[in-house]
């Protein structure tokens, strides 16, 4: 796949948003393959790393339990200076930091996390189909093992050094591809 082929079907998709005029590197989130490609366009660069998309598979509406497609855009970034492996509850710091990462029965968000928000309007924004509202994250996990298979309840599950790597090289508003 061209890279700048899919940024230019994306802005397609998004006529007019801002954050795209800069040509900052992007987020594309495979689900066949269980990969995230961080692509530099600029420098005709892509970092690539093992992800965990949904196990019901790609879907918007609300209480679906799959991961969301389309055309998103960091609308947070959240635990910058929590150490690896912090958990979190509601987007916040429990204090308890998970060092075991085959906790396959337990979804912990772990170490950072990247609030994905919707672009395109009656497919992943408004109504029962808002990725916001449906709190969809990049976020680190202490189910490690699991990555590169479709296991998550909807969020893109990271392991915890890849997803810190992330978080400390992308931007709000960046966009984030989901197919």
């Amino acid at each position: 796949m061209l890279w700048d082929d899919l940024y230019r079907q994306t802005l397609s998709l998004v006529p007019g948003y801002s954050a795209v005029a800069d040509q900052r590197p992007f987020i594309y989130i495979d689900s066949v393959r269980q990969c995230l490609h961080c692509i530099d366009i600029e420098e005709s660069e892509s970092k690539t790393y093992p992800v965990s998309t949904a196990e019901k598979g790609l879907g918007n509406r609300l209480d679906s339990n799959k991961t969301p497609f389309g055309v998103h855009r960091i609308k947070q970034k959240i635990g910058g200076a929590q150490p690896k492996g912090m958990v979190f509850k509601g987007r916040e710091p429990t204090g308890r930091i998970s060092d075991e990462y085959d906790q396959r029965m337990i979804d912990e968000i772990t170490s950072r996390i990247l609030w994905l928000d919707g672009l395109e309007k009656g497919v992943n924004k408004g109504g029962d189909h808002d990725s916001y509202s449906r709190y969809i994250y990049i976020h680190g996990t202490s189910d490690e093992k699991r990555i590169g298979q479709a296991v998550s309840i909807g969020c893109i599950r990271m392991n915890n050094d890849d997803v810190i790597e992330l978080f400390d090289n992308v931007l709000v508003n960046d966009l984030v591809i989901i197919r």
